[in-house]
């Protein structure tokens, strides 16, 4: 059996939500959106937008969490980058938290103000050195880069330039399609 390589499973840059760094929150939203609608519906949808310089080299991304977040700046006042469960803090604690601090008091209240605002720049996501991926590897070698590096994605490069992007949904649905033609 043919190895699959992780240029038959990326998404190609052309059809991935992409905005500039100095585009603001809500423009990244919209790209979003606007990609989703247009993305292959047999396919899960994108759940983050790349971001470009102004040399058109992919610098970053945002994730649907990155939106949320950035719309309350306390979480990054207190140093907060992911789950607090992770670090054994309650779910009890954590609603106290949110009570005693009033995170999310305001943000409702001036989303439109705050999307038109922030720009993508100040709280976009940079890739890790381990988020970068040849797309004549083989798909082996993408799983234990995904798996061992926690990862939702790696951006996939041909030469020093990025083309695409491998998703972990659609190396999970790949792994679906080999273990369903298996011979149980």
């Amino acid at each position: 059996m043919k190895k699959k390589l992780v240029k038959e499973l990326m998404v190609p840059l052309a059809e991935y939500a992409t905005v500039s760094e100095d585009a603001t929150l809500f423009e990244a939203v919209i790209a979003l959106e606007k990609a989703q609608e247009k993305f292959d519906q047999s396919r899960y949808p994108h759940r983050a937008v790349l971001i470009y310089d102004k040399n058109d080299n992919i610098v970053g991304k945002v994730s649907q969490l990155d939106v949320l977040r950035a719309l309350e700046p306390k979480y990054e006042a207190m140093g907060i980058p992911g789950s607090l469960s992770r670090f054994g803090l309650t779910k009890r604690f954590q609603e106290t938290m949110l009570e005693e601090l009033r995170f999310w008091d305001k943000p409702m209240d001036d989303i439109c103000r705050k999307a038109a605002r922030i720009k993508v720049k100040e709280f976009m996501y940079t890739p890790g050195e381990g988020e970068y991926i040849n797309e004549d590897v083989t798909l082996d070698r993408a799983i234990n880069q995904l798996v061992m590096g926690h990862h939702q994605s790696l951006l996939v490069m041909k030469g020093d330039k990025i083309v695409g992007i491998l998703r972990k949904s659609d190396v999970f649905m790949e792994i679906v399609r080999a273990m369903k033609a298996c011979e149980l």
